[in-house]
């Protein structure tokens, strides 16, 4: 009878346990409000469950959801489930009103949540949510810059990735970049991003659509705590308003956002002085190293090819390649320097390599000695030195090395030859010049010679009024920038012509170029160049309203090339409207 009730007992705790486990509760943004303001509702559960049914919400009409979102996560082997429905809603009169009890059945259980009450005053001054369209869009938009790695060590890769997250209950329609991140202690390398892809994915436990906006790839530079300056975006933010259409469908209002990713700090571990090797030149990753031959047995004034070469994962080109060493009986030229490296988001990968040309000069054998390359492995944070093997070149026949230079290099000066003569040794002087009298007319006093006396004389003014015009025009600083400025856009509206179709590097030469006319034609900086600055600028040195207006879209062309694809035809209609239009505002300023 006991064990029964022990049994009974047990069973009653561990329902009661279970049921305690299980939640369903609903929640606002707030108690009180305006009736020129909005209200979210949110009902979340800690289980999935079937047949959610919502309230009423009398006293209120709803204008967005519900929006739907799922999030689950394992935390030390632990797992948390968290769905929830959200609405926003708008109050139809002053006064009290209750959110009513939403329902729903979990594991064939009923839940219901807690009714809350909310007062609904005359209109506010100040919204501060709800038909504040410009607050909707600052909670339902983040830019987020993701890092790699914050703590990485000097010259090891990390990458940046730029995010922009919309939550479901928003859209964005357009944005362009207003402030780009600088790197000013990193040598940086951004990843192509060719198309933009929007997926789903979670913010601070929520669903939400994101797009992948810019990669960066950064190689710290030197040591410490350094600032990476924040990506910032201007937005077109679609957000619900109070307006419909003639069907009843609910109108979006648009409004600007201006987002920032905020700046975010590295901090850059220096490379341990301990067991650095003295050859060391701040090769960090994960690397091979070989010395190769074409050939090794030649004739003597025939060449081969020495190649130094480096590859593996991390900071390539940015170190100093071990040099190759050789008998001074080779002759050696300069090398040839190859790249073949692509930045990805895992960093720099593929080969550097230097090729030296070698050609013998006399037969024998002569040892190219090893050489060694050391670098920092990430992996096992430790010096690792790498050495070649030694290669013997063999020169199979040609002339004896009778002179003063050997096949090990050492320099010998007891091989000297005296030097035979034989003939006349001064046979090449010829002794009968054959030469004749200048005759009576003598060079001096004739018009020649005056002119070759008085002539520097008289060059003399004109060398010092040129050299006071040279004067003033190199004192002129803002002329030579305004002179600079115009042939730099010259020069790249050339090269944006010679780059057609290939979209990226297009459009950096055709920003370049409208930059740069813009710095010649009306002494402003880079930094100071806003469209309205633009117009009125224009305007005030007589160009029209229209060549103005083509001038600024094709600024807003530019960037917006950045982010999406553009077909030849396209970048053809922008070059030919930059041409045209630079002309006209030529002629008319």
């Amino acid at each position: 009878m006991q064990l029964k009730h022990v049994l009974l007992i047990c069973l009653v705790l561990i329902g009661a346990n279970t049921f305690a486990q299980i939640s369903f509760e609903a929640s606002v943004s707030k108690t009180k409000l305006g009736v020129n303001e909005r209200l979210s509702v949110e009902f979340t559960m800690n289980k999935d469950g079937d047949n959610f049914n919502p309230p009423e919400f009398t006293g209120f009409r709803k204008v967005g959801g519900p929006y739907q979102s799922v999030s689950q996560s394992w935390i030390n082997g632990k797992s948390t489930y968290k769905k929830s429905y959200k609405y926003f809603l708008e109050p139809t009169a002053t006064g009290n009103f209750t959110i009513q009890q939403a329902v729903i059945d979990i594991e064939g259980t009923t839940y219901k949540t807690t009714p809350i009450k909310i007062t609904v005053t005359n209109a506010v001054e100040n919204p501060t949510d709800g038909n504040n369209a410009s607050v909707v869009a600052d909670d339902n938009i983040h830019l987020v810059a993701e890092v790699s790695k914050t703590n990485p060590y000097l010259n090891e890769g990390v990458t940046v990735t730029y995010k922009l997250y919309v939550s479901p209950s928003t859209s964005v329609s357009n944005w362009r970049e207003i402030a780009s991140p600088k790197y000013a202690d990193f040598w940086s390398q951004s990843i192509d991003i060719k198309q933009l892809k929007v997926q789903n994915g979670t913010y601070q436990g929520e669903q939400y659509r994101y797009v992948t906006l810019r990669k960066t790839v950064l190689y710290p530079q030197k040591s410490g705590k350094l600032e990476i300056e924040p990506l910032s975006l201007s937005i077109d933010v679609d957000v619900p308003s109070n307006r419909r259409d003639i069907f009843g469908g609910r109108l979006f209002e648009t409004v600007k956002k201006n987002v920032s990713a905020g700046k975010r700090i590295i901090d850059v571990k220096p490379l341990p002085t301990e067991g650095k090797p003295s050859n060391f030149t701040n090769a960090v990753g994960k690397f091979n190293f070989e010395v190769t031959t074409n050939k090794t047995e030649l004739e003597a004034t025939e060449s081969l090819d020495a190649v130094v070469k480096i590859s593996g994962n991390g900071n390539l080109s940015m170190f100093n390649f071990p040099e190759l060493v050789v008998p001074s009986s080779l002759e050696v030229f300069e090398p040839q320097r190859k790249e073949r490296v692509s930045t990805t988001v895992n960093g720099m990968r593929g080969s550097v390599e230097e090729t030296y040309t070698i050609i013998p000069n006399y037969k024998g054998k002569y040892p190219i000695s090893p050489i060694s390359f050391s670098y920092f492995d990430l992996e096992t944070e430790t010096y690792k030195t790498i050495t070649s093997k030694e290669i013997v070149i063999d020169v199979l026949s040609g002339p004896e090395n009778t002179g003063n230079a050997t096949a090990t290099g050492v320099t010998s000066g007891n091989n000297k030859q005296a030097v035979v003569t034989t003939g006349t040794p001064f046979r090449f002087i010829k002794q009968n010049a054959n030469l004749k009298p200048i005759g009576d007319q003598a060079f001096f006093k004739s018009i020649g010679f005056w002119i070759l006396l008085l002539g520097p004389l008289a060059l003399i003014p004109l060398a010092i009024i040129f050299g006071k015009k040279r004067e003033e025009r190199a004192n002129d600083v803002r002329g030579n920038r305004i002179r600079k400025a115009d042939k730099l856009a010259r020069k790249y509206l050339s090269d944006a012509k010679k780059k057609l179709g290939d979209q990226k590097p297009f459009y950096e030469s055709l920003e370049r170029a409208l930059h740069n006319y813009l710095k010649a034609k009306l002494n402003i900086q880079t930094s100071e160049m806003s469209k309205d600055r633009i117009q009125r600028l224009l305007k005030e040195r007589g160009a029209d309203e229209a060549p103005s207006i083509e001038y600024i879209s094709l600024l807003e062309n530019c960037e917006f090339a950045r982010y999406t694809p553009s077909s030849n035809t396209a970048m053809q209609q922008d070059y030919d409207k930059a041409s045209r239009v630079i002309s006209q505002i030529d002629k008319q300023m």
